[in-house]
This record gives C-alpha cells, structure tokens and sequence, in this order.
C-alpha cells in the first residue's frame, strides 16, 4: 500500500473524530495537528511529501483515536505502530 493510500485511509479516521482537516500550503516541512478555537483541525501541507504528511497523520491518530478499539485495515494498523515506534 503507498503513502498516498495510507494518508487518505488516516485522514478518515481523524473525519470520523470530527477533525477538521486543511490542505494548505505550508513550506514543505509538513503540517500537523492543533487546535483553534476548540477544534481540532489537522493541516496538510501540500508542498510535503506523501512521507512526511502521512508520518505526521499517523502521530495524530495516536493522539485522538484508540485503535485497540476499532477495527483498521491491517496495513495502516501496522504502519501507525511502526510510526508509534
């Protein structure tokens, strides 16, 4: 599976987290989680590579989703603990 697949497969489980979430351009150097104003809102920096962006999802998804709790294709579980590692 490519970092393109994986990236689109984590931003859906940050979606359903109600997670906002901005593609923006942000220098290259990725984007990440924040919150403003109460919302959660993950940025995606489109002058990133899919690498770096999906890295950064990952670590978001750490932080908000408990994925011992739902079920995730086996390919992106096993790259957010590779990630987690």
């Amino acid at each position: 599976m490519n970092n393109q697949r994986i990236l689109e497969e984590l931003l859906i489980l940050l979606e359903a987290k109600n997670v906002a979430i901005r593609n923006e351009p942000l220098g290259g150097s990725g984007g990440g989680l924040c919150k403003i104003k109460g919302q959660d809102i993950f940025f995606v920096d489109t002058e990133a590579s899919f690498a770096e962006n999906t890295s950064l999802c990952a670590e978001a998804v750490t932080k908000l989703v408990d994925i011992e709790k739902i079920y995730i294709r086996p390919e992106i579980r096993q790259f957010i603990q590779s990630q987690s590692q």
